[in-house]
């Protein structure tokens, strides 16, 4: 494989519209992960979070959108066709397509995962009812909110934390048609080789997987959503396969990621603890009294977590579930 200075350029086009100021690591807001309390227990117990895989999350159009149609478009893309010049050229931009985007499929899909938080003010002890509602076992759960100063900046890791960003499905369908256009028109100036066609079709692999991954149907827009993925064609040396899990639920077996909470010396992760990461926990406004409070207080000193015991706050949402 010849040096891949064309991969470079495809990437810069097709990344052109990143805003990085932002994005992490430049921006480092605190992030809330709602969830239920038995979940709660098991996650400062544990001290572990579990990430989920794409595949079996509430949004059905998670992560198979945005690929399935990425690359339904390249197939039939008239610009693409063009800046390939001869037949010979397209032909072989889709097959290496084709092949990284089976080998995605075969090898990678069902070991990525994703655990999801939602942008959280500083001054805000309550959280929004719409993610009580959603995802805080309906009001009757908690709130981990961490804060991302802490989280160290890692250029090679496999985990990803990024914003996500809200369109319709025909706003999802624009960009990429956008971003085809975009990359047509840097293999019709600088594609000379062979090669050239493998990373046009990688560059645009890497960004769709980026694109269906921290992009979500817009009427979702109200749950602020950061994520962190983790990505396995990312983890060349294999650092997090003995992380991997499962958890038997009704509907099956679903795949997780068993991330500790504690240093991974391989990531330059050696200050991450509980401790270090937790800004505050806020207790559901369905159970928000003054003795679950105090509850929540004595469980985590029990579990030795006397600090986070400290941070324990209690919605005041007038909130209740039925």
């Amino acid at each position: 494989m010849s040096d891949p200075t064309f991969f470079n350029l495809a990437s810069a086009e097709l990344w052109a519209d990143f805003q990085e100021e932002s994005s992490f690591p430049s921006s480092r807001p605190l992030l809330a992960h709602y969830t239920s309390i038995q979940t709660f227990e098991q996650i400062v117990t544990k001290e572990q979070f579990w990430f989920s895989n794409p595949l079996f999350m509430n949004d059905l159009e998670e992560l198979q959108f945005g690929m399935s149609e990425g690359a339904r478009e390249l197939h039939q893309n008239e610009a693409i066709r063009k800046a390939c010049g001869t037949p010979e050229n397209h032909k072989k931009l889709l097959q290496d397509f084709d092949r990284l985007f089976s080998d995605f499929d075969s090898n990678h899909v069902l070991n990525t995962y994703i655990l999801c938080f939602s942008e959280h003010n500083a001054d805000d002890n309550d959280g929004l009812l719409s993610m009580w509602r959603g995802y805080g076992n309906s009001g009757s759960g908690a709130a981990l909110v961490i804060s991302t100063a802490n989280i160290n900046e890692y250029a090679d890791s496999p985990l990803i934390v990024g914003k996500v960003h809200y369109a319709s499905k025909i706003e999802r369908k624009n960009w990429i048609c956008e971003k085809l256009t975009s990359l047509a028109a840097v293999i019709s100036v600088h594609a000379k080789v062979e090669d050239d066609f493998y990373y046009a079709a990688w560059a645009w692999l890497q960004r769709l997987k980026s694109f269906a991954l921290f992009t979500k149907h817009h009427g979702f827009h109200e749950e602020r959503e950061w994520r962190v993925v983790y990505m396995s064609d990312k983890d060349k040396e294999q650092i997090f396969k003995k992380y991997f899990g499962h958890l038997a639920t009704n509907k099956g077996i679903e795949p997780k990621l068993k991330l500790p909470i504690k240093p991974i010396p391989e990531l330059k992760t050696e200050n991450i603890s509980l401790e270090t990461l937790v800004d505050r926990i806020i207790l559901g406004p369905s159970v928000s009294s003054a003795l679950a409070a105090n509850s929540l207080r004595q469980m985590l000193k029990n579990i030795g977590q006397h600090n986070l015991a400290e941070r324990v706050v209690a919605s005041e949402i007038p909130f209740r579930s039925t």
